[in-house]
């Protein structure tokens, strides 16, 4: 039977108990379970609640309709604990990539970026797609998420594109590339089955590559709606009427702007943007007065907090904090403390100059922080109340033997919702090893089922019990809801393209004949 490694076990021997007040029946818990996951996503898609206000509501309610009682409060303060480290890397990684951009690191990079993409919002879009795959390749959402915004939101903005296509095509190429040997799904599902990351991976490239394909397709159709949408903001709506023209449509952005064409504008942000006279994009006609810290400053191109004599600087110190990342030999929030430190201290002299720089990217730290303490409490009520294991054992009991040939990508199309609904830890080490077992009766090889399950991380990616995913967003200052109607579906086809590619290829066995 394949073995479960004993940290883990041991983990779960010590797994504490609650005071709960009365145990349904495990029937009721899964039902609780996905009825819950339910509601949440309703309520932030629908745009009812805010993802916080949701993750903390939401969860609670349904802790106490399973029995939870005075139990609640500590099963929640014991998930807010072990994400405690995940929201001090989150603070700490946006206040220094936030100094990093104050001080105009990537203004060359910005400025690089604009004169290869120009201004053509599809070739903008597919930018953002080989940036964010690029920097993929670490194996760290965070870092892919914080690199890939801070470099390609300013241009969105100041194009007027929606910032849900940088969110989209960011989620999607991070997804993708997810299931490298050196990131978390795959040393998961080898671990858990005791075998080699390199054998489950290495037979999975061709639907990596298809998948990094469908992905990309995903980014050239979505900028080529922006490039229509862009383009469709005509003279008629520039110089309309205060019903129905485009500076009447966002005056937060302008500042007494005259309405004829050519006119120039002052942004919020302190830019000087022209009104175009005839067809295509109109610069920051998108910007919205709630646009996150980190991108405001980044649209100022005389911002006060320009350092360019310590540029070098801060470009070895942003290499050495990665290279520290890579290599994994302290903790990542350390690192983050650390940096951030050194950063404010060279950059900023004075203590007031600090305080003020801590304070402008208060915005951004508490949107994402707040989140993922917020997602401590769903965490916290699945795991607490048994959900996780009740979903788990529930899924295991009704597959019917008829379907125990086609288990492998069965095991693919479950790892789809279950991965979503659930953290990779307990999928891979509560789920995977009881379908290999039983899939192991049927002639299928444990490292075959391992490559199944490993397809559904482009949609994985998208959970919000995923902090990378909540620090996007933030970052990006678009609604979760808005992001998942945009993504989600698509992500979807990713995964089952991946899993269909790795059947045609033979890594992944479609049906085992008796």
């Amino acid at each position: 039977m394949p073995t479960v490694p004993t940290g883990l076990l041991a983990a779960a021997e010590d797994k504490p108990s609650y005071d709960i007040a009365f145990a349904p029946p495990e029937g009721v818990l899964v039902i609780l379970g996905f009825v819950m996951v339910l509601v949440f996503m309703t309520l932030i898609m629908t745009k009812r609640l805010t993802p916080m206000v949701a993750l903390i509501l939401v969860p609670t309610a349904f802790g106490l309709f399973a029995g939870a009682g005075l139990g609640l409060g500590d099963m929640i303060l014991d998930a807010i604990g072990k994400m405690a480290p995940t929201a001090a890397l989150l603070m700490f990684a946006i206040m220094f990539f936030g100094i990093m951009i104050d001080v105009g690191l990537f203004d060359p990079l910005i400025r690089l970026i604009t004169r290869v993409l120009g201004d053509d919002p599809a070739k903008v879009v597919v930018g953002t797609a080989l940036l964010a795959g690029a920097v993929s390749l670490d194996g760290d959402g965070s870092t892919t998420f914080i690199i890939t915004t801070s470099a390609m939101l300013p241009i969105y903005l100041r194009l007027g594109m929606n910032p849900v296509v940088l969110t989209c095509v960011a989620g999607l190429m991070n997804g993708t590339l997810n299931i490298v040997p050196w990131g978390g799904p795959t040393v998961r599902a080898a671990t858990a089955l005791s075998l080699q990351p390199t054998n489950v991976f290495v037979p999975m490239l061709p639907s990596l590559g298809v998948g990094l394909l469908v992905a990309l397709g995903f980014a050239w159709m979505l900028g080529l709606q922006e490039r229509r949408r862009l383009g469709a903001l005509d003279e008629s709506r520039l110089t309309g009427t205060a019903e129905g023209g485009l500076l009447a449509a966002f005056p937060a952005v302008f500042r007494g702007a005259d309405t004829k064409p050519g006119a120039r504008a002052s942004l919020r942000t302190g830019n000087i943007v022209t009104v175009a006279h005839g067809h295509g994009p109109v610069a920051a006609a998108g910007v919205d007065p709630a646009d996150t810290a980190m991108a405001d400053t980044m649209l100022d191109p005389n911002r006060p907090t320009l350092r360019p004599r310590l540029i070098w600087f801060n470009l070895a110190l942003t290499v050495a904090v990665m290279v520290l990342l890579v290599i994994d030999i302290m903790p990542l929030p350390y690192v983050f403390m650390v940096g951030a430190a050194v950063a404010l201290l060279v950059n900023f002299r004075k203590l007031k100059d600090q305080a003020s720089e801590i304070v402008a990217h208060a915005p951004s730290i508490v949107g994402v922080v707040s989140m993922v303490i917020a997602a401590g409490v769903l965490v916290g009520v699945l795991s607490g109340t048994g959900m996780v294991d009740a979903m788990a054992n529930w899924i295991t009991t009704v597959l019917p033997p008829q379907l125990g040939p086609f288990l492998a990508p069965i095991t693919g199309v479950l790892s789809i919702p279950f991965t979503f609904l659930m953290s990779n830890d307990a999928f891979y080490f509560g789920i995977l090893p009881v379908l290999s077992e039983s899939a192991a009766h049927f002639g299928i090889d444990p490292v075959e089922m391992a490559r199944a399950s490993i397809t559904g991380q482009p949609v994985h990616l998208q959970s919000p019990l995923v902090p990378a995913i909540l620090l996007l967003v933030s970052l990006a200052s678009v609604n979760l809801g808005d992001h998942h109607r945009k993504v989600l579906w698509r992500a979807l086809v990713v995964s089952l393209v991946m899993l269909a590619v790795g059947i045609l290829t033979g890594a992944i066995p479609f049906f085992v004949a008796q």
